[in-house]
């Protein structure tokens, strides 16, 4: 890349390795906010809706693990998908899919623990009219998912932003083979450390482009479902 290449210039010409980098971003961290809703949402409601003995260590445990340190994560899944591993023979290890199981384990909690907070909030408020109505377990877990849907749209932002500032896990199990598994994030701090800041403060501004599309989209699909809702 030419030294004389601004980060704006590389952002406005669609530079093949920055859309690269961003491409694999995005894919990797939506994928790992699905993968973390399909497990972290469901979860989380039951726990909201269910009492049973040890529920209160449970929420402790959910809410202490949104906090997980990332390091931690991808050795543990590192260690899983290494050759030795249990898990070694799927030989996905340094590769997308590796790194999306890793954001996934990060996200998951966050996803839960917000979800059980506010399922627990419209089960106070609906409790009567579901209990009246004879709602079995799962018909009140699902309800109340719906009914929240667009409440839980923050649970599901909060995971996506930590799945796009993730380093640490990333990095351990996606490595930096050829720049294949290399997401923004990483390659801000590479590019940065090898001199080539263009490169790194493009990636940076796409970076907060997306933070600030996502968070508007979140907040206006929020608005619209209270007016719809209201």
């Amino acid at each position: 890349m030419p030294d004389n290449v601004s980060a704006l210039q590389l952002v406005l010409s669609g530079d093949p390795a920055l859309l690269a980098i961003v491409r694999l971003s995005l894919v990797v961290s939506l994928s790992a906010v699905v993968l973390g809703a399909v497990v972290g949402i469901p979860f989380g409601a039951a726990v909201a809706l269910t009492r049973f003995i040890g529920r209160e260590a449970v929420i402790v445990i959910l809410n202490a693990l949104m906090g997980l340190p990332p390091v931690v994560v991808g050795l543990t899944v590192y260690l899983l998908l290494s050759r030795a591993g249990p898990l070694g023979s799927w030989g996905i290890l340094f590769t997308p899919q590796a790194m999306i199981i890793a954001q996934s384990v990060l996200i998951a909690p966050i996803i839960a623990a917000l979800t059980r907070q506010t399922i627990e909030d419209l089960w106070t408020e609906y409790r009567d009219e579901l209990a009246a109505m004879d709602v079995g377990p799962l018909g009140r877990i699902a309800t109340l998912i719906w009914d929240g849907r667009f409440s839980l749209v923050t649970a599901l932002l909060a995971g996506f932003g930590r799945a796009a500032a993730e380093v640490g896990a990333v990095i351990i199990v996606g490595g930096n083979i050829d720049g294949f598994t290399r997401v923004m994030t990483t390659a801000i701090a590479l590019e940065t450390s090898k001199g080539d800041l263009p490169l790194a403060i493009g990636l940076g501004i796409v970076l907060i482009a997306i933070v600030v599309v996502v968070n508007a989209g979140a907040w206006g699909l929020r608005r619209a479902g209270e007016r719809w809702a209201g």
